[in-house]
């Protein structure tokens, strides 16, 4: 690992799935994960290529009854390239000695690299040199150049490119009882002589996709079509110590793609248009450079290094080209099929970093959940409530995607799976949009497309809301909190639990902010909004009354993650490590010995805790007050003692969010949690689950950890306001960010001392608030160096 380079010495058949999610390359539109090209999908390698928003629905049998999966669909392998002695077999790092082996990403071109000396026998030796791209400029291109040298021998090389559309979805091992056919109709053909072409479509989605590569080499090519591969092959020529080099350049259509006609068509249009693999290379460059000065981010040593890699991997997932998409943000990115695809709620952890750098990116993201809003409100009306209930698995139309049965692998039993129930999915798009409009100042959709969404989910809060004449408050009952570990009482005959902390805060702050939002509104909006929705006074009124009078559960003087939740059983914490070792999947453990960890205070991942990584002490406080309850700091304190010494952080994002929260209450073992989250995926925390795709949220919040966690950064009220949290382990960083139509504001914190430098503009200045109440103007084209409060 260096400043601006990934790299991997030796062949790891064990570590090869990891590897290839960590090594993937992708631009917004589709990525490849990072396999070698002469390997096929087996046990140890796993090349699939998946582009954002492709999904098909397929039914399968699993334990005795009938499940419907909508899957990300591995998309028709363009990278193989495999290459033999004549009449010897296919040389791969699984059938032929490895002498020397490595592969390096190089972050800032976005290009991976590898190197491999194959041992042929009798002294000789073939080295293999091959430097790959999904382009950045061209989002429907991808170059693999092959460098060949012979070492110690001279002679003919066969070497074969192909196009396969024989793949299936078989990424995910637990997922092996699903049908994972999702191609049909694989037709190949020939253009040119060096150009071949494959066309398939999906099951039952039936989108149309389109592949066509052209082959370059120094002799002869030829095709066939063995189909589902279209093929070409060439003969090459090696002299001892002379290096022969072959290029193959592939484009990729799919009939969602805009401003097309037919995928076949354009994707052969383009790669005959498309320069070689030299020419492609420098507008690939540029816009890499592009996006790197967008994102400038200044973080020393180690941790710096792995910043930067999550973001390169940010980037791969959500460009600038994904802007123009009918996308959301699949939770474990485009580098494999782990939770098929989905769209959770991790968007809450990537838009709030996206929206001070690629804030295009963010509206695009939104508009994919305001597009979905018309299901989600026909979800909520077949509940039996108002307003919008959204998935908390989504897909391709917005309908509930969250699949019935899920396999422990322990205990090899499928069990039910009632996590539709985490309802504040709802809420985390609800903060987006407020966050978004806030960082971007984007007016427009906040008063239409903002505004619509938050109503209707505001609209199902107040519905879901049931008054409780006892208490004198509102309950909302039978959900799910971020803690899966919990979907039901001890020995409950149905699942949900009552009045989770996290949901009912969360509910009354967009309840809140969404009566803000409308008053805010210009008169005549205001007029037609209420008119298409039927919104009236009276039930503003509702809103009103059930955002100050919702229930928040207390025991023992700290905050209950749900009602009930002090009566649970304690849980052998230490005999349980000592038995396992790892306890971070302890709902998996417990259900295999024939037990249940709904019977224990024990939390698969920050719940309670979450409302401190989303607001500030003083929001959250504000929040409190206003539902009439009391949250001083030595409660939070304890409330944060409490759920600490009770989670088994069996999620990547509980590391992320604890270290936050630690780091904002100023505790010395924030960086250990902040150390947890940036290692989530280089060193695989969750025991395999990175080869199957990165953890996007995770890599994202790291990101943002450092740009709003650490900084205190927060974007109200047309102003930054800044309450910067030091840690020893990192007190000098700095970044760029994007704000209310300033690029490249440049924020850096060093020994005590706070520089912003906005650039040279048409702007009015930025206004910047300190947390001793100290406010500055930076004009556009100053430098302000401000001194912190110790």
């Amino acid at each position: 690992m260096t400043g601006w380079t990934w790299e991997y010495e030796g062949y790891d058949p064990g570590g090869a799935r990891l590897r290839e999610s960590l090594c993937t390359l992708g631009n917004g539109y589709f990525a490849t994960r990072g396999a070698l090209a002469e390997c096929s999908a087996d046990d140890v390698h796993y090349p699939g290529t998946y582009a954002a928003g492709v999904y098909n629905r397929l039914t399968s049998h699993v334990a005795g009854r009938q499940v419907d999966n909508e899957d990300m669909v591995n998309l028709p392998n363009w990278l193989p390239l495999r290459f033999r002695l004549p009449g010897r077999p296919w040389l791969t790092p699984d059938t032929a000695p490895v002498l020397d082996h490595a592969v390096i990403m190089h972050l800032s071109s976005g290009l991976m690299e590898r190197r491999t000396r194959y041992g042929l026998g009798a002294g000789r030796t073939l080295l293999v040199r091959q430097l790959r791209f999904v382009h950045m400029a061209d989002p429907h291109l991808a170059g693999l150049r092959t460098e060949f040298t012979a070492e110690g021998f001279s002679g003919p090389l066969q070497v074969e490119a192909a196009l396969d559309g024989g793949v299936t979805n078989t990424g995910v091992p637990r997922y092996g009882q699903l049908d994972g056919r999702h191609l049909t109709d694989v037709l190949t053909g020939t253009t040119a002589a060096d150009r071949v072409w494959l066309s398939c479509r999906t099951r039952t989605s039936s989108v149309r996709i389109a592949l066509a590569a052209r082959f370059t080499s120094p002799a002869p090519v030829a095709d066939r079509h063995d189909r589902p591969r279209a093929v070409q092959s060439t003969r090459l020529d090696l002299a001892d110590g002379h290096t022969v080099t072959v290029d193959k350049v592939v484009a990729l259509h799919t009939s969602r793609d805009p401003a097309i006609s037919d995928p076949l068509h354009a994707a052969v249009d383009r790669v005959s248009r498309a320069g070689g693999f030299d020419a492609l290379l420098a507008p690939h460059l540029t816009a890499w450079a592009q996006l790197w000065r967008r994102a400038e981010l200044d973080v020393p040593g180690e941790a710096g290094r792995i910043l930067r890699l999550h973001l390169f991997h940010v980037l791969q997932t959500l460009s600038p080209h994904t802007a123009g998409l009918d996308v959301g943000v699949p939770a474990r990115g485009l580098h494999g099929e782990a939770y098929r695809g989905h769209v959770f709620w991790d968007e809450l952890f990537v838009l709030p970093y996206l929206d001070l750098h690629f804030p295009e990116v963010s509206r695009a993201l939104l508009h994919y959940r305001h597009r979905r809003l018309e299901r989600a409100r026909t979800a909520a009306h077949d509940a039996g409530l108002r307003g919008a209930m959204f998935p908390w698995q989504s897909g391709s139309d917005g309908r509930e995607e969250t699949q019935q049965l899920h396999l422990n692998p322990r205990s090899g039993r499928w069990l039910p799976d009632h996590s539709h129930l985490q309802h504040h999915v709802g809420s985390a798009i609800a903060y987006n949009v407020w966050q978004y409009c806030e960082a971007s100042g984007d007016e427009e959709f906040l008063h239409t497309k903002g505004a619509e969404t938050l109503l209707q989910i505001s609209r199902f809060w107040a519905e879901a809301a049931v008054f409780d004449e006892g208490l004198g408050r509102y309950r909302v009952k039978g959900v799910l909190g971020p803690d899966e570990y919990h979907d039901a009482y001890p020995d409950a005959s149905s699942p949900g639990l009552d009045d989770n902390a996290y949901t009912n805060v969360t509910a009354a702050w967009v309840l809140t902010r969404t009566l803000q939002v409308l008053h805010e509104l210009p008169e005549p909006r205001r007029r037609e909004l209420a008119e298409r929705t039927g919104l009236d006074a009276g039930e503003l009124e509702e809103w009103e009354e059930v955002s100050r009078l919702l229930h928040v559960p207390f025991h023992d003087g700290v905050i209950s993650q749900f009602e009930g939740y002090g009566e649970l059983a304690e849980l052998d914490w230490r005999g349980y490590r000592r038995r396992y070792g790892d306890i971070r999947r302890l709902d998996r453990i417990l259900e295999a010995e024939g037990d249940s960890v709904n019977r224990y205070q024990a939390s698969k991942q920050a719940d309670v805790l979450m409302l401190g990584y989303l607001f500030s002490p003083a929001e959250l406080q504000g929040v409190f007050y206003r539902l009439g309850l009391s949250l001083d700091e030595r409660t939070w304190r304890r409330t944060v003692d409490h759920y600490l010494h009770r989670t088994s952080h069996g999620s990547t994002l509980s590391g992320l969010v604890h270290g936050w929260v630690l780091a904002r209450a100023r505790r010395a073992d924030a960086w250990t949690f902040c150390q947890e989250a940036l290692q989530a995926d280089i060193a695989d925390i969750q025991g395999g689950t990175t080869g199957e795709g990165i953890h996007l949220g995770a890599m994202a919040g790291t990101l943002d950890l450092v740009q709003r966690g650490l900084t205190g950064l927060e974007t109200r009220g047309g102003a930054l306001w800044l309450d910067p949290v030091p840690l020893p382990e990192l007190s000098s960083y700095g970044f760029t960010l994007r704000y209310h139509g300033h690029w490249g504001v440049r924020l850096r914190l060093e020994h005590g001392l706070l520089e912003i430098t906005v650039p040279s503009s048409g702007r009015s200045p930025i206004e910047v608030h300190l947390p001793d109440r100290r406010s500055v103007r930076v004009e556009p084209g100053e430098t302000a160096r401000l001194p912190l409060p110790g």
